[in-house]
């Protein structure tokens, strides 16, 4: 692969680098210097070359990104034995999540996702039609074959499937022995899960509620963004570009990034961060509203921790699951102020 590029070097070590759930991803050490080599799995090489066209426009209008190298021949995309790969420049930097954040950092954050949408709408026009997006979750229901490709992309869960979800996750939850204590937890949540949605099934978001659409990251997380010292240094992992409701990006981030081991969003920082993101992307609080009810009721049918487990018997996301099933009942409760603090 490295005789494709002009100056990469020879190759001395390949390291597999341990974070991340679906690309597989190298740090790679040759005699020119150190690389991040990335295999995409889906393999997609056309909506791949325009993630990394995308990467390239933004870079220039200084948003921090890692475009990749392009090879001898200008493409950035190498198709080795049908599979896809791709090189970037190695960026120091380490992940922080917002407990690691200060106020006015968490405000630099939503500032510049702010900015990354604004950016994307710029230099994605000059770009063909977008496919077909597969929601807010395709990174889940992709696994399972179930990603949907229609108009109704933007509709909000309907409670009747969540109930029969339940019953089959419950039904394997309790079938495994012997059991431990994430089976445990699992019954749980879902029985509780059960419970806060047949009290609050008519509060489904309407069709053709959600916020405007628009060009997004798609997977706007802590381990997608390395920061250097204070300052964010490379927004990476593309994989997830496409359009979707912006301001519900801006929301289902901040439940990322400032959730509490318990379950518990860090209001004082989500405030900080929502002000700056509606500034930067000229959002109304009306607009992150909006977004607050929609991102609250997936979260409330969300189970992609417990189908990755049961039906995959891939444990890779089970950490998460303890944080993410409590945020869902804290949420509920505290919806008001959760709204509040995103729309103040």
């Amino acid at each position: 692969m490295l005789r494709r590029y002009r100056n990469a070097g020879e190759p001395l070590s390949c390291e597999p680098v341990a974070q991340g759930l679906l690309n597989r991803g190298y740090r790679l050490f040759t005699t020119r210097g150190t690389y991040f080599l990335k295999h995409h799995l889906d393999g997609d090489h056309q909506l791949i070359t325009r993630q990394h066209r995308a990467t390239q426009r933004l870079q220039a209008l200084g948003v921090p990104v890692a475009p990749p190298v392009e090879s001898a021949d200008g493409d950035t995309v190498a198709v080795i034995e049908g599979r896809c790969y791709a090189l970037h420049p190695w960026v120091e930097g380490r992940h922080r999540d917002g407990s690691q954040l200060t106020a006015a950092e968490s405000r630099r954050l939503g500032g510049l996702l702010g900015r990354v949408h604004t950016c994307l709408e710029r230099v994605m026009r000059r770009d063909s039609v977008p496919p077909l997006h597969e929601g807010p979750y395709s990174r889940y229901d992709a696994s399972l074959g179930q990603g949907v490709l229609d108009r109704g992309i933007y509709d909000s869960p309907d409670p009747a499937d969540t109930f029969e979800l339940i019953d089959e996750l419950l039904a394997l939850a309790r079938g495994r022995t012997p059991g431990d204590t994430f089976d445990a937890l699992a019954e749980h949540r879902l029985v509780e899960r059960r419970a806060l949605l047949e009290r609050h099934a008519h509060r489904r978001p309407a069709p053709g509620a959600e916020p405007a659409t628009g060009w997004v990251h798609g997977d706007f997380h802590p381990l997608n963004l390395l920061y250097r010292g204070g300052e964010p240094a490379a927004i990476v992992d593309w994989d997830r570009l496409g359009v979707q409701p912006r301001a519900e990006e801006a929301v289902r981030a901040a439940a990322i990034f400032f959730v509490r081991p318990t379950g518990e969003l860090e209001l004082p920082k989500v405030r900080a961060y929502a002000r700056a993101y509606r500034r930067a992307a000229g959002a109304a609080a009306s607009e992150l509203a909006a977004a607050v009810h929609r991102v609250w009721w997936e979260r409330l049918n969300d189970f992609w921790v417990l189908r990755w487990r049961y039906q995959l018997d891939d444990r890779r996301a089970d950490p998460l699951f303890a944080a993410v099933s409590a945020l869902a009942v804290w949420w509920t409760r505290e919806y008001e102020a959760v709204c509040e603090a995103f729309s103040d």
